[in-house]
């Protein structure tokens, strides 16, 4: 699944920088817009799998994955 996530980015002086507003903490500040998109997506990549990673460690074991589209 490809879910769509929002980028809010502004030039801020000689930065670009910006965030995903669906998942906190995922921000970036870079010299281009293009390099701040990269970064965006990176990060987001990183955050997400951190959080699985995580989840599934928290249960531990006898769960089971249920995909939820809002």
């Amino acid at each position: 699944m490809d879910t769509p996530f929002t980028a809010i980015i502004k030039k801020d002086g000689d930065w670009w920088i910006g965030w995903i507003e669906e998942v906190k903490g995922v921000n970036a500040q870079e010299s281009t817009k293009e390099e701040l998109i990269e970064s965006l997506r990176e990060a987001l990549k990183d955050i997400l799998e951190l959080n699985r990673e995580e989840a599934r460690q928290e249960a531990a074991e006898n769960y089971e994955e249920i995909l939820i589209i809002p």
